[in-house]
């Protein structure tokens, strides 16, 4: 699944620079976060980063984006692999 940002969010700006996929941008009036980078951190870390540091709790699962760990294993890998072919 991918993750949402609630209109709970207080725009502290601690979420943004934690996302390893920088998926977290500033929408227009709080953070947002694009489905189609968000991974939950699978390949990164063990939990989704932003939600450890979020301060008011307002990012939960996102019920329109349902994906198993499995399918989110794989869309990190594509999200890596323009940055492999460049090194």
């Amino acid at each position: 699944m991918a993750l949402m940002i609630t209109d709970e969010c207080i725009n502290c700006d601690v979420c943004e620079p934690e996302c390893p996929n920088d998926a977290i941008y500033m929408g227009i009036e709080i953070y947002e976060i694009n489905p189609n980078k968000c991974t939950e951190c699978v390949g990164h870390f063990d939990a989704p980063q932003c939600r450890q540091v979020c301060p008011v709790d307002c990012i939960p699962l996102h019920p329109d984006h349902v994906e198993s760990r499995e399918q989110l294993l794989v869309k990190y890998q594509k999200l890596i692999a323009p940055k492999a072919d460049v090194a």
